[in-house]
C-alpha cells in the first residue's frame, strides 16, 4: 500500500479548548534512599572542579583499538543469573574523537564504534569494531553510523542522521557496506510496494558505490544526501514490523517538512509506505507510533541569518545556520494516519495538537492508544523533553567549535533542573471523529524532578499500556556535575508516580538502560543492562540490574569487567537481540 498525502497550505494552528488544555502533575510518593546515594552525597564536598572537568573529558577519550576476537568478561561482582537469556547486547556510539590535526571533534561526529556483549553458556564475551565508513577508511572528517544500532531480519545495522545505515556482520562485526534500505539505488527512485510487498534491499559490498565526501553529522547540513533516515526506528511487536522514517535534507532550511514512513516485515520486504508534507519548519530526532498513528513531536526551528553568515566564514559549523524557534509557547504534536482507515475519520492531520508547554522533544519510551468511555480515543506518550532556553545545536555536550574543547558547564547550568531533559507524559483525548477534546502534559513522577533521559520499557509492552519506565538520571551527588553525565537509573511507576533509584557510587557515570525481558508474568520480570564508566580508573563495566529490585540494596546482580586495554568512551543507543 502506498498512500501519498500532500498539504501545501498552512491552516491556522489548532489548540484544544481552554477547558481541555491543562498541565497537571503526577501523584508523588517517597523516593527510597539507598546506601549508594548516601555515600555519593557524602563525597560531594570533596569533589573539586578539576576532577569534574577531567572525569567529563575522559568519558570522551578515544579508543583506537578493536577487539575482533571475542574475549571473555570477568565477573567483578555477583554472578550472571541462571535465567538470563542467551543473546547479544549491541551498543553503538563514537569511538574516536580526534581529527587529522589532533583536535577533538564533536561527540556526534566521532567515528562509529560498535560494541557487542554476547551472553551464553553461563558467561559473556566482548568484541568491538569500527564501522568502516568512507570517512573512517580515509581517516579524515567525521565518522557517522554511530548513533544507534538495530538487529532485524538477520542483519545488524548501524544508523546515523547523515546518510545511509551501514550493515555489519552479526557475529564478527565486520562492516559489509552501506545498506540501501530505502531502495533508492543510484536514481533516487523509491521501491515499488504495489501489491503490499517489494524485494528486500541488498547490502552494497564494502568495495561498492559510496557517496564520497560525507560531512560531519552536526555541521554538514548542506552536504547530506537529499533524503536521509532518522537514526531512531521503532518495532511493532504485534505486527512484527520494523518502522523507519526519512526526511528531506533541504527541509532543514525551508518552512515545511517532508516525512516518509516505511514499514518492513521480518525479511525486510516493504509492506507499507506513507508520505506526508507538514506545513511547519521542524527538526525531528525521535518519534513514535500507535495502532492508528505515526506521532511526531515537532521541534520548531528557523533559519538563522547571522549564524549562516558566520558559518560561511568558516568560524562556525554549518548547523549554525539553524536556530530554535521559541516564538510559540506550545509543542506541536502531529498525529499522522498510519492507514487509510485512520485517515477516513475526517480529522485534518496537517493541523497539530498544540501541547500546552513549550518543550524540545528528545526521546520517546512508549506510546499507545486506548478507547475511552465516550467512544473516543486517548493517546499517551512517555518521553523526555528539555527547554528551548537550554537547547543549542552546536553546543551540545559542551563542545566549543572555536577551541575544539569540551566544557561540562553547558550541560550543568544553574537552571539545569528545569531546563535539561526531564520525563513527562503527554495525554491527548480525541473524540469519535478524531478532533482533539483535551491535551495535558505532566511529569511522569513528581517524586523524580531531576534531569533524566533515554526512557526505556519492557519491549514486550511496546505500543500498549505499560506501568514502568526506566531512564538514565542524575542523582546530583557530583558538586560540579550535578545534572550530566548521568550516574543513576530511575524506575518510574506511572500508575502512581512513585520512583525508585539505583546509583553508581563515586566518580562513575552510566549510559542508556536497556530492558531484557525473561518472559515472566509481571512487567518488571527481567533485567536492566547498562554500561558503568569508571573514568577515574579508566574502567568500563557492564552492569546487570534486577529490574524488580531497583531501589533496594541488592539491585546489582552482576558486574562484568571489560579489559582495561579495551575501555571505551560513552556509547549512545543500544539494542538487545535474543538468540
Amino acid at each position: 500500500m502506498h498512500a501519498v498525502v500532500h498539504h501545501h497550505r498552512a491552516p491556522p494552528p489548532h489548540r484544544c479548548s481552554r477547558g481541555g488544555v491543562r498541565a497537571v502533575r503526577a501523584s508523588a510518593a517517597t523516593v527510597p534512599t539507598t546506601s549508594a546515594g548516601a555515600a555519593a552525597a557524602a563525597a560531594a564536598a570533596t569533589d573539586p572542579p578539576s576532577a569534574a572537568f577531567w572525569d567529563y573529558n575522559l568519558l570522551f577519550r578515544s579508543q583506537r583499538a578493536e577487539c575482533r576476537d571475542p574475549v571473555p568478561l570477568r565477573v567483578a561482582e555477583g554472578a550472571i543469573p541462571p535465567d538470563f537469556p542467551a543473546g547479544t547486547y549491541y551498543l553503538a556510539g563514537p569511538g574516536m574523537f580526534a581529527d587529522d590535526h589532533g583536535s577533538t571533534v564533536h561527540p556526534l561526529d566521532g567515528h562509529g564504534y560498535l560494541r557487542a556483549f554476547r551472553f551464553g553458556g553461563g558467561g559473556a564475551r566482548y568484541s568491538a569494531r569500527y564501522v568502516e565508513t568512507a570517512a573512517k577508511r580515509e581517516e579524515h572528517d567525521a565518522g557517522g553510523a554511530s548513533w544507534s544500532v538495530l538487529r532485524w531480519g538477520g542483519r545488524v545495522l548501524c544508523l546515523w542522521e547523515g546518510g545511509e545505515p551501514y550493515e555489519l556482520h552479526p557475529r564478527t562485526l565486520e562492516t559489509l557496506g552501506p545498506f540501501d534500505i530505502l531502495g533508492l539505488g543510484g536514481d533516487g527512485a523509491a521501491p515499488d510496494c504495489s501489491g503490499g510487498a517489494s524485494s528486500a534491499p541488498a547490502a552494497v559490498a564494502a568495495g561498492g558505490r559510496h557517496r564520497r565526501g560525507r560531512a560531519p553529522a552536526a555541521p554538514g547540513v548542506f552536504r547530506m544526501p537529499a533524503r536521509r533516515l532518522l537514526a531512531h526506528y521503532k518495532i511493532d511487536p504485534e505486527r512484527n514490523r520494523l518502522l523507519m522514517v526519512a526526511c528531506n535534507t533541504e527541509d532543514m532550511l525551508l518552512p515545511r517538512s517532508n516525512f516518509t514512513f516505511y514499514e518492513f516485515d521480518a525479511d525486510f520486504a516493504l509492506v507499507q509506505k506513507r508520505e506526508f508534507v507538514v506545513p511547519d519548519h521542524l527538526m525531528i530526532h525521535d518519534w513514535t507510533f500507535t495502532d492508528s498513528h505515526y506521532v511526531l513531536l515537532g521541534n520548531r526551528i528557523k533559519f538563522d541569518v547571522p549564524g549562516s553568515l558566520l558559518a560561511l566564514t568558516g568560524t562556525h559549523p554549518m548547523i549554525a545556520a539553524l536556530a530554535v524557534d521559541p516564538s510559540r509557547q506550545s509543542t506541536p504534536v502531529y498525529l499522522l494516519p498510519r492507514s487509510p482507515e485512520a485517515e477516513a475519520g475526517g480529522r485534518d492531520w496537517s493541523v497539530p495538537v498544540e501541547a500546552p508547554p513549550q518543550m524540545w522533544s528528545m526521546h520517546v519510551g512508549n506510546a499507545f492508544e486506548e478507547p475511552d468511555a465516550r467512544g473516543g480515543t486517548t493517546v499517551r506518550l512517555h518521553m523526555s523533553g528539555c527547554s528551548y532556553q537550554w537547547f543549542h545545536f552546536h553546543r551540545m555536550f559542551g563542545y566549543n567549535w572555536m577551541n575544539k574543547k569540551l566544557d561540562p558547564a553547558f550541560m550543568n547550568v544553574a537552571k539545569g533542573r528545569e531546563w535539561l531533559p526531564r520525563l513527562v507524559q503527554v495525554s491527548i483525548d480525541l473524540d469519535k471523529g478524531g478532533a482533539c477534546r483535551g491535551c495535558s502534559v505532566r511529569r511522569l513522577s513528581d517524586q523524580w524532578t531531576r534531569p533524566a533521559d533515554f526512557p526505556a520499557i519492557n519491549p514486550s509492552f511496546a505500543n500498549r499500556r505499560n506501568r514502568f519506565v526506566y531512564a538514565g538520571a542524575a542523582s546530583g551527588s557530583r558538586r560540579f556535575l550535578p545534572f550530566f553525565p548521568f550516574d543513576s537509573v530511575v524506575k518510574v511507576d506511572v500508575s502512581d508516580g512513585s520512583a525508585r533509584l539505583w546509583s553508581a557510587a563515586g566518580r562513575k557515570f552510566v549510559g542508556e538502560p536497556v530492558f531484557v525481558p525473561i518472559g515472566g508474568r509481571e512487567e518488571d520480570d527481567g533485567y536492566v543492562l547498562l554500561v558503568e564508566y569508571a573514568v577515574s580508573d579508566h574502567r568500563c563495566h557492564l552492569v546487570v540490574l534486577d529490574a524488580r529490585r531497583i531501589g533496594e540494596r541488592n539491585a546489582v546482580v552482576a558486574k562484568l569487567e571489560v579489559p582495561k586495554r579495551l575501555t571505551f568512551p560513552m556509547g549512545f543507543h543500544g539494542f538487545w537481540a535474543d538468540e
